[in-house]
């Protein structure tokens, strides 16, 4: 097909379709009606000869002659999109990072601004999300997650190895509390990791107390143990500039879960990214060498 019969609108259309999932969604995007996506689809079906997405509207199910499509068309609009931001004199140079809500909170918003002060012609934008990465979909540049892996086709650069353990306000462990003394005060769970105390008292060998209480995420738990509601279980990454101000205590230290947070990225990875990269990387170098606070 000649450029100049190059359908622009409906591969736009296809485009933000194929990447969203929706047509809803592609709309949205476009500033246009769910109808106005449909038919530009439809046409484009129509021009091709070849059916591009199955399934019902809401849960659509690309083709293989869509699938055969998307790395041309990404690529081409990326393009497009970087040659006219270079045009219109945009210097600073935009990553998105994708990272887990109370990480970002308790451990990377803390230390951005010798991030902004050393790179100040880069922007990094910050979404919150815990789940599976898909880079194509999602368009992040990096994403921080914490599991087990596999973490393919992403490449995965470690960041921390999970610790856990107990911690609890100053004021409610006195000195020289033991376990039997601690474990009476209320246990705080959180729905992130619903099995994360019973781990634990299964690698002491200790019983698990019963009850507590429940919070839906790791930051409403790490406020109330910090407000002196009971005893929480969590990551050392995320209590550590706690624990060095005072605010929480590890009576029983930490040890490893058998997961890592990591770093991950797609192939392919722009200078600007893998700068931000390495600069989390380094970060994380230097929370590790400090010593580890105790009591």
């Amino acid at each position: 097909m000649k450029r100049g019969a190059l359908p622009l609108n409906a591969l736009r259309a296809f485009e933000a379709t194929l990447r969203l999932g929706q047509m809803k969604l592609a709309a949205e995007e476009l500033g246009v009606t769910y109808g106005a996506i449909s038919r530009q689809v439809r046409g484009l079906e129509a021009l091709l000869g070849v059916t591009l997405f199955e399934g019902p509207r809401n849960k659509l199910v690309p083709t293989p002659a869509a699938q055969s499509l998307q790395p041309a068309l990404q690529s081409a609009f990326d393009g497009i999109e970087e040659a006219l931001a270079r045009l219109l004199g945009q210097e600073r140079r935009l990553v998105d990072l994708s990272c887990l809500s109370t990480l970002s909170m308790r451990w990377l918003i803390p230390r951005l601004y010798d991030f902004q002060d050393a790179h100040p012609q880069i922007e990094l934008r910050l979404s919150a999300a815990d789940g599976p990465v898909d880079f194509r979909r999602d368009r992040h540049d990096l994403a921080i997650r914490v599991g087990p892996g596999p973490w393919a086709p992403a490449e995965a650069v470690a960041l921390f190895e999970d610790r856990v353990g107990p911690v609890l306000a100053p004021g409610r462990c006195p000195a020289g509390a033991d376990w039997a003394a601690l474990s009476a005060l209320p246990l705080l769970h959180t729905r992130t990791r619903a099995g994360a105390w019973a781990d634990w008292c299964a690698g002491q060998g200790l019983p698990l107390p019963p009850g507590g209480r429940s919070f839906e995420h790791f930051y409403f738990l790490l406020e109330a143990a910090t407000a002196g509601l009971g005893m929480a279980i969590a990551p050392e990454v995320l209590v550590r500039d706690d624990l060095q101000a005072g605010r929480l205590v590890a009576p029983f230290g930490f040890v490893p879960s058998g997961q890592s947070y990591v770093c991950l990225a797609p192939p392919g990875l722009r200078p600007e990214a893998a700068l931000v990269r390495d600069w989390l990387v380094a970060q994380a170098r230097t929370a590790q060498d400090l010593p580890r606070p105790g009591r």
